[in-house]
This record gives structure tokens, C-alpha cells and sequence, in this order.
């Protein structure tokens, strides 16, 4: 029987040096065998097969590695935590063949023991569950398990590894086989008496039906003996009769390694491709039944085009790309396109799903419109390219998915800089398509003021450059609303010329919360445009005084000139504590990467004003006082970004000198207070509003600008394609 699965190749390394255990590996990854796997076991005399594997891991960048290991010889919840943390180290090439056959650690007795097959595979099965536990990452329950052979009462979970590791089972006993059929991922087995092959796959094909499983779903691995170099008609045999789906070359020479992947691997794929293309049977990878039972009814898993990367609940890697940095999400699918193609065919595909449709370029996404509940996310932060392309114009390409540290980093040797944010793990797509209110922003202004470019996918799929010449329309109005007409693929910018800056981080009584903000905002709005700043305070203590934290960058180098711009600042309030630093642009937006869980719905409201007038003061200090903002913001505005008329971009904040953010905890609280406020505003910052009445619509893009901006959507997005965000209907 013929599974469908697609062939696979690899090499099995048995006891070597460590000299030729990777000397092997580097070659079998440069004759294009995707697998090399490692024998021996843990107690052997030979090489630890754990450390054998990590080292090769470290040596090689595209071949899948895998061991041999005794499942009793490892604590399974140690063993998920190191498969998870070498499979994240090597990008998702890790695979797992465990056997039961081994000595097991006895649970209530010293040393180890020889368990009777039945209690071998019981043992390997509890083991499983629990390496798997641990996987699941997105479990938010600790793991718990009491069984007979492992007992968990609240392990922590995580790290979630790169990919869904495949788990193997390695002997011949029909108990393990029983379970390889109920649980596993595959069956490893040595090609010996193929009278007993039938029987065996029997075996394992009853017990997956019996658990629920289709038998395509399991790999069948088999190890080509050293008694000879394999005949490729006999491996082809065994793949379209026996279903035999991955071949390892056991103890092969280079010679003979070369010979394999050289003259026998493709002469197997041809004869196998004929055969089936003669059966008219496709090539086919069933998911786990842990992944089906997990799918969502409204969306045709079977439908996605083969090429796309993706993430659905059940897969390892779910737990990274469910949420964003505030909002808990859950959906259906996650699709990762890696080129601008790949993001046509996962949007061809996303529109006629009945489900939400979220974007995300792989930041913090704040408002939470970037992940939702049972829908599609496309994520396009693969598509993180960054691209000197002129060094005289300083003109670079960035692509959606890169993070502005990376950016920062990037332009740094070229002493370059793009104000962006002020904070390192923001995404560029999103920012940039909604204004970019950044540390450089009173000097150099927005970030979307620097973008001369853009390549996107438009709701029907085509792919488009757009510029001050090509559909220069569209050009304005993806900056500011982007996020409305297609999915940004590639951004080119014009950046500037930037040294190291002066940062500042003053910590200010602000017991008078009202008299502390109008002093801020007028000496912000007094300081020379090369000084911008922002403030943050949290809910007030019972007892204790209003604490501020004061941020400030100075783009200057020189120490005098750094003091002179920030005293008016230092001076607006009593000084607790302060750190002044001049250093480069890239260590202020430097950040460890890392995995956003956010949890709920995110609660927050945006604003921008152009003073901080009295009345304003006044109210804000009112909002502060009552504890419902966790999180209050404000940030400068105004300078360079106010040079830019307000029709030029759909941006239309441009008399704003100050952005105003605040997060609670009740909606209906935060809403009725800030509602009181709105009479201060000029108008809001979209990547920061979780507020989904329509008013808003009508407060980021007043007038001429709301008009023109339903023009291009019934051009470019008649349908409302791109609906689940800050959405501009195409009608009136």
C-alpha cells in the first residue's frame, strides 16, 4: 500500500568520531538528502547521540537531524524543553525517534529497570503526552498529569519549538506498534524480513483507524542496511507496495553516500511519481488527528494552497502567532507568505472563506485588529527584508514583517536612522501605513513622511507599485489608511542622516498632575524641533505621590548641547531620579525578541491634540485621579510632521502637537471618561484606538479626507475585503 506521503532521504550515522559524525551530515546536506540521523543510545560508550545532534545542528542550515534515543533514559518534560529548545535554535529541523525498548528509570526505586513490553509502551505513551504537554505552549493550564509511570502536578509549560516536531517510534513489538498506530507521528523499522512488513503496517494501520486516525497520517521510516548499496527498483518497491515513505543509508561511505543521493534517490522519485501518476493517486500529507480536531467548521483547510506556510491550533508554533502584545486571540489559521506572490495566494484564498480576515506585519499590534477569533490571520512577517538600494539618496527597501530594531540596526553603520516609533518591536507594516509618531519625529517628522513607495497586494489580488507618478492616488492613501486597501509587500524610504543622540529618563513628581502636564507640554513645544519627548503615568497609589516617567531624546552628540535642550524639560517638575546617556540611535530601539501572549481584549483610547491648554491639563488629570487608565501616555508631536499640509497624505493629524494614549481596564468606564475629554482633541491615532464605533472613522479622517478615502476604497476594495480593521466602508 502506497500512503501518498512525499519521499523522503537521509543518512544514518552510526558510531563515529565527532570529526565524521559532522563531516557526513555537511555532506549529506550538500548532496540535498533532507534528513541525517544519529544512532546509539544514551548509556552506550560512544558518543552522546543529544550532544551529537545539536552539535551537527549548529554545523548545518537546511537538512532535518534526528536521534535515536531511549525514552526511559529521559525525564519526558526535560526532553520536551531541550527538542523544543534545539528545534528553535535550528529553525524548525528537529525530529524525534524514540524506543521503549530500553532500561526505564524506575518511579519509586534507584537506578533503572527492564519493563515487560506491555508496560514499555504504556510507559512510552505517558511519555509522549507529556513531551507533547509541554509543546502546547498555548495552553494557558499548567500540565498535569497522574499516570502509572510519570506523575506532573503543574509543570510549566513552553518553549513552544519552531515547528511541529515529528515524533517516531523505533521497534517491532505489536505493542509499540499498537501505539505508533494510536499515537505517533511515524514508524522507524530496519528493512530486514519484509515478510513481517505487511504484518507489522497491519498492526499500526488497525490501531489508527481504532483511535480514529487515518493511517496516511503516519510516516513509515526504514533504515537501508550496510549489507549493500540499495537497488532503487527494490526502494521504489517498497514505497508503492509496502508504503515506505523515508529511506536512511545506514553506516554508508562517502562513495556510496554520494551514489545514493546522486544516482538511486532520483531515480526512486521518478519511478514512484510514475506510479502514482499511473494510479492517478496524489502526493498527499494527511494532518495529525490532534490538529483536525482542533479546525475551525467555516474554513476549507483542504482548499489552501499546498505552497503556503501555515499554522492552525494544534501545531507547536500556535502559541507564537495566536495573540498579539494586549489581545487574546484564537483563529483558525495563520498563513505565512514569504514572497508577494505567496501573500495574493493566501488573500485568494482568505476572501472566500465565510471568516474575519486579519493582517499582521509582526509587531505589537496594539489595537488588536491583527489576530481574531476563528478567522484567518495572513502574517507577512517572513517578508522582513531589509535593503540598501542608494546609498546616495539613502533610499532603502524594508519589508512589512521587519521589526525597527532590525531596521535601526541595519542603518547604523551607514549612520543612518528612520524615526519610528519609540519602541524597538513594532512591526513596520502596520506603523508606517498609520502615521509613525517616533522618537525623531518634531525634527525629521513621520515615519510615512520619509515613504516614497510602496508594493502591495490589492483585494483582487494584483500586484501593485505605487508612488507620486504610479496610481499616486492610492500612494496618499495608503499613507495614513493603508490598512484599508491591500496588504504593503515592500515599503521604500528616503531616511536621514543621524549620529549618536542624547537619551534622557527622568522619573518627576507630578502630585499636580495638571500643573505637571501643562509645564511639560509647553517646554516641549518651546524646545528646538531636535528635541522630542514623551511622559507615562500610572494609577495613582494610595499614600504614595504621582510618579512621572519623562523621556527625551536629543539628536545631538555633543554633551553640552544635549544638558542645554533638556533643563527647561528637568525643570517642570521636582527630580527623583534621572539617567542621561549618548549613544547610538539602534540601542534606544534595541529589544529581545520574543513572544507576544497577550490575554483579553485590549482596552484603550487615542487622541491627538494641538496644545495642552489648561482645560486639557485639567481633564486628563481628572482621568488619571480616577484610576481607570493602568497606562497613561503622551507623546510630542508636531515640528517637522506639522510642515507637511494636511492634504498631502491621508494622515490627517498635522496641527497636533501631542498624541495621547490610555489603557484601562473597563471599556465602559475608560469610554465615558474619555468621551468627556473629545471637545480637547483634534483628532486620533488609529494604531492606538480599540474604540470600534463608526464616530471614530469620522475623528481620523475628517471631511475631504474621509471623502476621498471612500473613492479609492470602491476602487480598490469594493467589496470590503479588507473590513476587520479601522474600516473605511465604501459607502457613504
Amino acid at each position: 500500500m502506497d500512503y501518498s506521503q512525499p519521499l523522503r532521504f537521509g543518512a544514518l550515522i552510526g558510531d563515529s568520531s565527532p570529526q565524521e559524525a559532522v563531516a557526513h551530515a555537511t555532506l549529506s546536506e550538500e548532496l540535498g538528502l533532507d534528513l541525517v540521523a544519529f544512532g546509539g543510545r544514551h548509556d552506550d560508550a560512544a558518543l552522546d547521540v543529544w550532544t551529537v545532534m545539536s552539535w551537527v545542528a549548529a554545523r548545518t542550515r537546511t537538512i532535518g537531524i534526528t536521534g535515536l534515543l531511549d525514552a526511559g533514559a529521559r525525564p519526558p518534560a526535560v526532553l520536551g524543553r531541550s527538542t523544543a529548545s534545539l528545534d528553535l535554535l535550528a529553525s524548525g529541523r528537529l525530529a524525534l525517534v524514540l524506543s521503549g525498548s530500553g532500561r526505564w528509570e524506575a518511579r519509586q526505586a534507584e537506578g533503572s529497570v527492564q519493563l515487560p513490553p506491555a508496560q514499555a509502551a504504556a510507559a512510552l505513551d505517558e511519555a509522549i503526552e507529556v513531551v507533547r504537554g509541554i509543546w502546547a505552549a498555548d495552553e494557558q493550564a499548567p500540565l498535569r498529569l497522574a499516570g502509572e509511570h510519570y506523575h506532573l502536578d503543574g509543570a510549566e509549560r513552553g518553549p513552544a519549538p519552531a515547528h511541529t516536531i515529528p515524533m517516531w517510534l523505533d521497534g517491532t513489538q505489536p505493542e509499540l506498534l499498537e501505539l505508533a498506530g494510536a499515537q505517533a507521528d511515524g514508524w522507524l523499522t530496519v528493512l530486514g524480513d519484509l515478510a513481517q512488513l505487511p504484518v507489522r503496517q497491519k498492526t499500526i494501520d488497525e490501531a489508527a483507524i481504532r483511535a480514529g486516525r487515518d493511517p496516511q497520517e503516519i510516516r513509515r521510516l526504514a533504515v537501508i542496511p550496510v549489507s549493500g548499496p540499495p537497488c532503487a527498483d527494490e526502494l521504489a518497491l517498497l514505497a508503492t507496495e509496502h508504503g515506505i515513505s523515508t529511506f536512511l543509508m545506514a553506516g554508508a561511505g562517502r562513495d556510496d553516500l554520494r551514489r545514493f543521493a546522486e544516482q538511486i534517490v532520483p531515480a526512486v522519485k521518478a519511478a514512484v511519481a510514475a506510479d502514482r501518476a499511473a494510479r492517478g493517486q496524489a502526493e498527499a500529507v494527511i494532518p495529525s488527528l490532534r490538529v483536525r480536531r482542533r479546525r475551525h467548521r467555516d474554513i476549507d483547510y483542504d482548499a489552501v494552497p499546498t505552497h503556503l506556510a501555515r499554522v492552525e491550533p494544534g501545531d507547536a508554533g500556535y502559541a507564537r502567532v495566536r495573540s498579539t502584545y494586549l489581545r487574546g486571540g484564537s483563529p483558525g489559521l495563520v498563513l505565512r507568505p514569504g514572497t508577494p506572490g505567496e501573500v495574493a495566494d493566501a488573500l485568494a484564498f482568505a476572501r472566500i472563506q465565510p471568516v474575519k480576515l486579519a493582517v499582521r506585519s509582526g509587531g505589537h499590534g496594539i489595537s488588536g485588529r491583527s489576530t481574531n477569533r476563528g478567522g484567518i490571520v495572513i502574517d507577512v512577517s517572513r517578508l522582513n527584508a531589509i535593503e540598501i538600494l542608494d546609498e546616495r539618496t539613502r533610499r532603502i527597501r524594508v519589508g512589512p514583517g521587519a521589526r525597527w530594531s532590525d531596521v535601526a540596526a541595519a542603518l547604523a553603520p551607514y549612520g543612518w536612522a528612520l524615526s519610528s516609533g519609540d519602541y524597538g518591536g513594532v512591526g513596520v507594516g502596520g506603523l508606517t501605513t498609520a502615521g509613525g509618531i517616533g522618537w525623531l519625529v518634531r525634527e525629521h517628522g513621520l515615519t510615512l513622511d520619509h515613504l516614497r513607495a510602496v508594493e502591495m497586494v490589492l483585494a483582487d489580488g494584483t500586484l501593485v507599485r505605487a508612488d507620486d507618478t504610479e496610481h499616486p492616488e492610492l500612494f496618499w492613501g495608503v499613507r495614513g489608511a493603508g490598512a484599508n486597501f491591500g496588504i504593503v509587500t515592500a515599503f521604500e524610504f528616503e531616511v536621514d542622516e543621524v549620529g549618536d543622540v542624547g537619551f534622557a529618563q527622568f522619573v518627576m513628581d507630578a502630585s499636580d498632575t495638571a500643573g505637571f502636564l501643562r509645564s511639560w507640554g509647553a517646554a516641549v513645544e518651546a524646545a528646538p524641533r531636535d528635541v522630542t519627548s514623551s511622559l507615562i503615568i500610572g494609577r495613582p497609589r494610595p499614600g504614595q505621590p504621582t510618579i512621572a516617567q519623562v523621556m527625551a531624546v536629543v539628536d545631538a552628540d555633543d554633551a553640552d548641547t544635549v544638558l542645554d535642550r533638556l533643563r527647561p524639560i528637568a525643570a517642570v517638575a521636582p527630580l527623583l531620579d534621572y539617567s542621561i546617556q549618548i549613544l547610538p540611535y539602534a540601542a534606544i530601539m534595541n529589544v529581545p525578541a520574543g513572544t507576544h501572549a497577550g490575554q483579553g481584549e485590549p482596552v484603550t483610547r487615542s487622541a491627538l491634540a494641538d496644545h495642552l491648554t489648561p482645560e486639557l491639563a485639567d481633564a486628563a488629570a481628572r482621568l488619571i485621579d480616577s484610576g481607570e487608565p493602568y497606562f497613561f501616555q503622551i507623546r510630542a508631536v508636531g515640528g517637522a510632521a506639522s510642515d507637511v499640509p494636511a492634504d498631502a497624505t491621508a494622515y490627517a493629524g498635522r496641527s497636533a502637537n501631542f498624541q495621547l494614549v490610555a489603557f484601562g481596564s473597563s471599556r465602559a468606564r475608560l469610554d465615558r471618561l474619555w468621551d468627556e475629554m473629545r471637545p480637547h482633541f483634534s483628532g486620533i491615532y488609529l494604531n492606538f484606538e480599540t474604540d470600534l464605533r463608526p464616530e471614530r472613522v469620522h475623528d481620523a479622517f475628517p471631511g475631504e479626507t474621509l471623502r476621498r478615502l471612500r473613492v479609492l476604497k470602491r476602487r480598490y476594495d469594493p467589496d470590503n475585503v479588507f473590513r476587520d480593521n479601522f474600516n473605511i466602508t465604501p459607502a457613504e
